[in-house]
C-alpha cells in the first residue's frame, strides 16, 4: 500500500503556491506510505541547449556534508562546465548549459555513490527515507514553485526501503512516474529492455514501468499510444501518475484495484490515493471529483 498524488495549476499565478499546496495533500498520505516520500516539480523550462540534473548525497560517505562546491569545481577543471549548483543538505540540483550523457558518465566514474535523481530542461525531483511529513521539511516542499508535480509515499512490499528505491522512478528526460500497487511480470519487462541497451538500477518493480513507458516515448510514440502499449505490455494491480515537461497523466489497471480520485476546477487538477488529501484545497466544495474508471487514459496540459 502505498499513497500517491498529483497537482498541476491551471492559472500562472497559482505556480508559487504548488508547494504550499502540495504538502497537506502529501502527509494526508502517511498513513498509506510511511516509510519513504518524494516528489518531482516541473517548472518552467530552461533553454533548449541546457539542462538540470538533481542529484543526491545521502548514500555518499559525507552525506549532507558533501562537498557540492568541491564538485563544481572539478566539473570545471575536468570537463570545463560553468555549472551552478544550488544545495540543501544532501540535495543539489546542477544547472549548466551541457549535453547531459557526459556529465552523468563522469559523476558515476568519479563519485559512485552520488545518486541521480533526475535530468532534463524543467524537472526537479526530491526523495528520501522517512515519514512524508519528515521529507517535505528536509528539502522545503511547502517552497518550491511550478505548473504540475508528482508525488508518492511508500510502504514497501517488494524490496527494501532505501533512497532509490523511493518514488518517483525516472527515466530519460524529463519524465517521471509513481505507483501504488505491484506488477506480477517486471522481470519479463526487464528481460525485455535490456537487449535495447536498457540498463535498470535498482529491483522495484515500478523502474521496469518508468522504463518500459520511456523506451516507448524515445521510440517516438506520444504519451497516450505509450500508455495503451503499456496496458498491453505491465501485468498487476496498479494506479500509475506520471508527469512529463507539460502533462499529467493518469492510469488505472483493468481491474482498478488500487484507489484514485480526481478533484478538477478552473484552478487546478488535483489527484490522490483518498480524497482526506484533497479537502483543503481551494473552492473544494464547488471541485468535480470523481473516481477514474479502469483501463482508461486521463491526460492533462500543464
Amino acid at each position: 500500500m502505498c499513497g500517491i498524488v498529483g497537482l498541476l495549476v491551471k492559472k500562472p499565478a497559482l505556480r508559487p503556491r504548488l508547494g504550499e499546496l502540495m504538502v497537506p495533500m502529501l502527509i494526508g498520505m502517511t498513513e498509506r506510505g510511511p516509510d519513504s516520500a518524494g516528489l518531482a516539480v516541473f517548472t518552467e523550462p530552461l533553454a533548449e541547449n541546457a539542462r538540470k540534473i538533481s542529484l543526491y548525497s545521502g548514500m555518499c560517505e559525507d552525506g549532507a556534508d558533501f562537498n557540492w562546491l568541491g564538485l563544481g569545481h572539478e566539473l570545471k577543471e575536468h570537463l570545463g562546465i560553468d555549472a551552478t549548483l544550488a544545495a540543501q543538505g544532501n540535495h543539489a540540483i546542477l544547472t549548466a548549459s551541457i549535453a547531459p550523457e557526459p556529465v552523468k558518465r563522469w559523476i558515476k566514474e568519479r563519485h559512485p555513490r552520488l545518486h541521480i535523481l533526475s535530468t532534463g530542461r524543467a524537472i526537479d525531483l526530491y526523495k528520501d527515507i522517512g515519514t512524508p511529513a519528515e521529507v517535505a521539511a528536509r528539502y522545503a516542499f511547502s517552497g518550491l514553485a511550478g505548473s504540475h508535480l508528482v508525488g508518492h509515499t511508500r510502504m514497501a512490499t517488494e524490496s527494501a526501503v532505501t533512497p532509490d528505491r523511493a518514488h518517483p522512478f525516472t527515466a530519460g528526460e524529463d519524465f517521471c512516474l509513481v505507483h501504488n500497487g505491484s506488477l506480477s511480470n517486471p522481470y519479463g519487462v526487464r528481460r525485455m529492455l535490456e537487449p535495447h541497451g536498457i540498463r535498470f538500477e535498482t529491483d522495484n518493480d515500478t523502474e521496469a514501468a518508468c522504463r518500459f513507458l520511456e523506451w516507448r516515448l524515445r521510440e517516438g510514440d506520444d504519451l497516450e499510444t505509450a500508455l495503451q502499449k503499456g496496458f498491453e505490455a505491465l501485468d498487476g494491480f496498479y494506479t500509475f501518475l506520471m508527469g512529463t515537461a507539460d502533462k499529467l497523466a493518469l492510469i488505472r489497471d483493468p481491474f482498478a484495484c488500487k484507489p484514485a480520485v480526481v478533484a478538477e476546477t478552473d484552478d487546478y487538477v488535483a489527484i490522490a490515493s483518498e480524497f482526506r488529501s484533497l479537502a483543503h484545497l481551494p473552492d473544494i466544495k464547488h471541485a468535480k471529483v470523481f473516481e477514474p474508471a479502469p483501463e482508461e487514459m486521463y491526460v492533462w496540459n500543464a
